[in-house]
């Protein structure tokens, strides 16, 4: 019979409980196996942060039979290195998004500009059957599995005129990474986008090359662009997640009562990282605020409404339908 795959939404409570009876009758275990879980972050990076979370859970729901070593800072390698490891069964875990449309197309789905009107929508997309058609894809062919999802923060443009409308865009000459789908949607909406490093975002914003550019609220920060830019507008014009993953060669190799192990630690970690990142964006516009930048409301459906046919002419045709019914929704 067919061995009925197991989501992270078709959890049960009940191996927990075994587990913690196994552990009131004094089964204590020495670690007989050792997850190597490698991310691109920082240690003071909350997504860090829920990974050594995953870890302390998982070994207290198995009684210290599973632990999880966490290498930060690309310690174990890059990400793409990591996932190609994960495939051959030289690394374990890892965090990843978009990078794994390399493998699965339905990943490409992740940071599409406008397809998420709000948090909440992005997370009734990833917990209904859009999200269980990008997991589906990225196990069969990335060769990894989704366990828990961690929100990003929207990215917002910056700029030293407020910005309500497309209309305001006009001759605004906008910094984007190099990816043609953010240079088209910008060019439709109104914009004069200029490609270009990040690291050379910072001086050209100082000397005037572009007058503008578009981050998450964090990098604003981190980049100190309140230094150069008087307006944070809210845009919102792309929002996107990244999956805390394990290699479906470590899966197979786990019991059943241990792939829940697993996927409770992951859910936990999950809301552990939720509440962390809701406080962090709020701690972030006041400190950008205390640095001397206001925050403007926009016209979002007005963005929305004249970016759709530019990003409907970039995506793939494996999820072009549903890109469309994202923004009919």
């Amino acid at each position: 019979m067919e061995e009925k795959m197991l989501t992270r939404r078709s959890l049960t409570k009940t191996v927990v409980a075994g587990l913690a009876a196994a552990i009131l009758a004094g089964s204590a275990h020495a670690a007989d196996m050792t997850l190597k879980l490698g991310h691109l972050a920082n240690e003071d990076n909350i997504w860090h942060k829920a990974t050594i979370k995953f870890g302390e859970e998982l070994k207290a729901l198995t009684d210290g039979r599973i632990e999880v070593e966490v290498y930060p800072n690309e310690s174990l390698g890059k990400e793409m290195d990591l996932i190609n490891g994960m495939q051959l069964g030289t690394a374990d875990m890892t965090i990843s998004g978009e990078s794994l449309q390399n493998w699965a197309p339905m990943a490409s789905l992740l940071g599409i500009p406008y397809a998420f009107k709000s948090l909440e929508h992005m997370d009734e997309v990833i917990n209904g059957d859009i999200g269980d058609q990008i997991e589906a894809d990225i196990i069969a062919k990335a060769k990894v599995r989704p366990i828990a999802y961690f929100a990003r923060g929207p990215r917002n443009l910056t700029s030293n005129r407020e910005i309500r409308s497309p209309d305001d865009l006009n001759g605004l000459k906008l910094r984007v990474p190099n990816v043609p789908l953010f240079v088209d949607v910008w060019k439709a909406l109104g914009a004069s986008p200029t490609p270009m490093a990040f690291s050379e975002v910072f001086t050209s914003l100082q000397n005037g090359t572009i007058d503008a550019q578009e981050n998450p609220l964090a990098l604003i920060k981190s980049a100190n662009f309140n230094e150069v830019q008087k307006f944070v507008n809210l845009t919102e014009h792309s929002r996107s997640w990244i999956y805390l993953v394990i290699s479906e060669l470590t899966w197979n190799k786990l019991s059943d009562a241990d792939k829940e192990a697993v996927l409770e630690a992951a859910e936990r970690a999950q809301a552990f990282e939720r509440a962390a990142f809701l406080e962090d964006e709020k701690q972030l516009v006041t400190e950008l605020q205390e640095k001397g930048m206001t925050f403007v409301e926009t016209d979002k459906a007005a963005f929305a409404a004249k970016a759709k046919d530019a990003v409907l002419m970039n995506v793939k045709p494996e999820i072009k339908g549903i890109v469309e019914d994202l923004f009919s929704n």
